[in-house]
């Protein structure tokens, strides 16, 4: 069975005691921190291996580092084989960095994004601007109601019921 299959099914266990998930998770965001700190201190450097060698390089289970790899996959620049990943397969850990930040927001992990660590790669600026391109990219607008005796938006002058609302 593929690394990546073994971790969901361990991770994302239906059966599993709830205190046991909850110690795991809370073992692995820490861990997924510490990883990232060392990551961000030279964001511009390329890390690749095997995941075992990752694994031994951050101190860290096979299955951790299968979890932080699925993580981290989406902010890649060139994605990991991650589906059918074993632990002498080849991966890459170079990310976008403006990706990689957008996506810590979209996951509501503010112990990544606020890691202190990004205040050398990007201002306080630039930081709440991608923040707020971030949340504003998945907020739905919805367009204001018109009601009968409103204007008509197609700007006659009419009541909406009296125009474009008549055969409604």
């Amino acid at each position: 069975m593929a690394l990546l299959q073994q971790w969901r099914d361990m991770a994302y266990s239906e059966t599993a005691n709830k205190g046991d998930l909850q110690r795991l998770w809370s073992a692995y965001f820490q861990k997924e921190k510490d990883i990232y700190a060392i990551l961000l201190k030279n964001p511009d450097e390329e890390v690749k291996g095997t995941v075992k060698e990752l694994a031994d390089k951050y101190e860290v289970d096979i299955m951790t580092m299968t979890g932080f790899l699925d993580g981290i996959n989406d902010s890649l620049k060139t994605p990991n084989p991650i589906e059918e990943m074993e632990e002498d397969t080849e991966v890459s850990l170079g990310f976008d960095k403006e990706l990689l930040y957008k996506n810590m927001v979209a996951a509501g992990a503010d112990w990544l994004y606020e890691l202190p660590e990004w205040e050398a790669i990007f201002d306080e600026d630039t930081r709440k601007a991608l923040y707020k391109e971030q949340k504003s990219s998945t907020t739905i607008v919805k367009p204001a109601k018109v009601y009968p005796n409103d204007p008509c938006p197609c700007g006659s002058g009419k009541k909406y019921k009296k125009c474009c609302g008549k055969n409604k």
